[in-house]
């Protein structure tokens, strides 16, 4: 598993190649109405890279990561998504809340796996 250090570099940088992509092709991606849903999709990417980001950040700080570091990175994957189509808010506004659900879950059984083996120990 990464650091907080190197994965604070890695997804700032997976940030930088994927906004930049995004906006190199944004006329393409407001082109039709399944490229547009692929905008969301992909500025939901951002919101997953940005919200590992913010909340490697916070940890390398010592700061506790909360909602605030949510609510900062979905602000920030929906200007971008905003950038090519208004359409592209939505749906990475719902493709962001699947993804963060995911994310939830998997942290949720990461903490109980971790916790069961130092009560063992």
């Amino acid at each position: 598993m990464a650091g907080s250090g190197s994965s604070m570099l890695y997804s700032f940088l997976l940030f930088t190649v994927i906004l930049s992509l995004q906006e190199m092709y944004r006329g393409k991606l407001a082109s039709s109405e399944l490229f547009t849903i692929l905008g969301g999709f992909i500025s939901s990417l951002l919101f997953l890279v940005s919200l590992t980001f913010i909340g490697n950040f916070q940890e390398a700080c010592g700061m506790r990561t909360g909602w605030g570091a949510v609510i900062l990175a979905e602000a920030v994957a929906l200007v971008a998504a905003g950038t090519v189509h208004r359409v592209c808010i939505t749906t990475c506004f719902l493709f962001s809340a699947g993804l963060l659900y995911e994310i939830s879950k998997i942290s949720g059984v990461t903490l109980s796996k971790s916790e069961s083996k130092t009560k063992r120990h």
